[in-house]
């Protein structure tokens, strides 16, 4: 296991990419992010933030979010009831509900933090339902995932010493045994977003 930023940094990168290889994510979607650093420093969850830690997991993440297109929602820990550092314009854009906090390493977590300290107009808000996420050190973004999350698997399974969860989601298969389905809803030809909400 190692701790080293940079090569945490390769690690969150190489992650990134092969979900969004596999999910095909598509500009104006949500991507979310859960981290702890006392995970990936082999440490029980919320025992060993550390800041440098969070801006190297943050970095690639919202370099290759803001490349994509995507809206970057960066969750808080327990303490702050996993509410969510994002961006400004996109609480009104999105409708979403915001929250009165300031995220610090020991209430909100280093990844959290580190957003604050680097996005442009950072703002904190309850919850998003986000297309697709990564979360490192089972943090548990599924609160924040849209209905119905997919696993995606690639052969990294650790960033550090923190376990690596992936996840995308796709639109629920409604209409029973008389409905019609693509020929195969999971694949990535046909995409999903012929069936998405363009949300």
């Amino acid at each position: 296991m190692t701790t080293d930023c940079q090569a945490i940094e390769s690690q969150v990168k190489r992650a990134v990419r092969s979900l969004f290889e596999i999910a095909d994510p598509r500009p104006g979607q949500f991507f979310v992010l859960g981290a702890s650093t006392s995970e990936v420093r082999g440490k029980n969850i919320g025992s060993a933030g550390d800041m440098q830690l969070g801006e190297a997991i943050l970095r690639p993440v919202k370099r290759l979010a803001s490349e994509a297109g995507l809206h970057l929602a960066v969750q808080c820990c327990e303490h702050l009831n996993r509410c969510l550092v994002v961006e400004e314009e996109t609480i009104g854009e999105h409708h979403l509900q915001r929250a009165t906090v300031l995220p610090a390493p020991e209430a909100g977590g280093a990844a959290a933090a580190a957003a604050m300290d680097s996005f442009s107009r950072p703002a904190v808000v309850r919850e998003v339902q986000a297309h697709l996420g990564i979360d490192i050190g089972d943090t548990l973004i599924g609160m924040h995932l849209r209905p119905v999350v997919v696993p995606v698997r690639i052969p990294q399974r650790q960033v550090g010493g923190a376990h690596l969860t992936l996840a995308r989601t796709r639109p629920p298969l409604v209409g029973g045994h008389r409905a019609r389905y693509p020929a195969d809803p999971y694949a990535k030809k046909p995409r999903m977003r012929d069936l998405d909400d363009r949300q």
